[in-house]
């Protein structure tokens, strides 16, 4: 039998550790605060120069959001709602204070109003409502498929404009295929042009626009603040989801290589790496369904500066990616269980917002 002694020592030690733990814990919880409320499914949103807020909802609403006021903007092109798709994601130009132009990814049908395929357009907004549309990117062929229309928008430093579509549901056609749209990022001069150095713009049969192949369905892209790189996420089917680091008429590999399986727990490859094509920096298995991410460079959160923050559909939460260079060394999981988290931005201002079907657009307070 222990000594009394020692069974009150190791009493207090487990009390002690148990404090430690659940203070741990606590410091790794962020708290909160719900900026813009009744949203249903915010797919993207985008700050202006006054801090205000453009809002996407994916069944077709653009909204300004200002002094706690949601104003419709008219005049929309048509959307389509078909399964996954409808009004996506939106950007504004790098140089929006002088030409006013935004842009935004959505669902278009041509003939058939049963088919449907991602556009890319950009516009300007004058009195509430879209003026000088211009579609900048369709995709085709028109399809009923209601699955993977990508889709996000970026711009780097030198006003590029990159977008992405995803496989259209066309695992074995779409993605590794250069004549076909589909499974792919574009690149774009602003105005819609094909940029003479895009990687198969000498290739008689190849779409132009491609920048970079072998995705699967991209809901993240971002330029890296730090390297301007642009870095991308994509889901994968059970397991794979991947982050990747563009590279100019590089192969990303779906679905040749993948960590993924089959939703019936079948396989369609044996092989996750192929030389000749790029491996993912970090993958998820199990998915977490990844949608919006964006790198931290505010001094508003001290410890969480130069990390990635990803959103999580189904498992309703922002993973924090710790980085070195383009290697992700840890994960933390931060606003859990408030919702499907589809998309996230840095603010003009600093802070982070986070947007969460069902709920809204909230902004993560730093630590006190």
């Amino acid at each position: 039998m222990k000594p009394l002694f020692l069974i009150k020592n190791a009493v207090l030690t487990s009390v002690v550790l148990l404090f430690f733990i659940k203070a741990s814990a606590q410091e790794n919880v962020y708290k909160h605060k719900l900026v813009v409320p009744n949203l249903r499914i915010p797919w993207g949103f985008t700050f202006l120069p006054d801090n205000s807020m453009l809002i996407t909802e994916k069944e077709g609403k653009l909204i300004h959001f200002k002094n706690g006021i949601k104003t419709e903007i008219s005049g929309l092109p048509k959307i389509k709602v078909l399964g996954q798709g409808g009004l996506m994601d939106i950007e504004l130009h790098p140089n929006y204070k002088n030409n006013g132009w935004i842009y935004f990814t959505y669902v278009s049908s041509t003939k058939n109003r049963s088919r449907a395929n991602t556009t890319l357009m950009r516009a300007r907004i004058k009195n509430n409502r879209l003026i000088n549309q211009e579609v900048l990117y369709k995709a085709t062929p028109d399809t009923r498929r209601g699955q993977h229309f990508g889709s996000r928008i970026v711009f780097d430093s030198k006003a590029y404009v990159y977008f992405s579509i995803g496989d259209r549901g066309e695992r074995d056609v779409n993605p590794q295929d250069i004549t076909r749209d589909g499974g792919k990022i574009y690149r774009l001069h602003d105005d819609g042009r094909i940029p003479n150095d895009n990687p198969f713009v000498n290739d008689k049969d190849a779409k132009k626009a491609i920048y970079s192949y072998g995705h699967r369905n991209p809901q993240g892209m971002e330029m890296n603040p730090f390297t301007e790189e642009i870095w991308s996420h994509e889901h994968g089917p059970r397991g794979g989801d991947e982050i990747n680091i563009l590279k100019k008429g590089k192969n990303y590999g779906w679905p040749k290589a993948s960590f993924g399986i089959n939703y019936s727990g079948s396989k369609f490859t044996d092989k996750t790496a192929i030389k000749g094509m790029e491996d993912p920096i970090h993958h998820w298995t199990p998915s977490i369904a990844p949608s919006g991410m964006a790198f931290v460079s505010s001094n508003k959160y001290p410890t969480l500066k130069g990390k990635l923050l990803v959103g999580s559909l189904k498992f309703q939460y922002v993973t924090v990616c710790t980085l070195k260079e383009t290697k992700v060394l840890s994960e933390e999981i931060i606003l859990k269980n408030l919702g499907r988290v589809r998309s996230i931005e840095q603010g003009n201002d600093g802070y982070l917002y986070v947007g969460i079907e069902r709920l809204g657009i909230v902004k993560i307070l730093p630590k006190k």
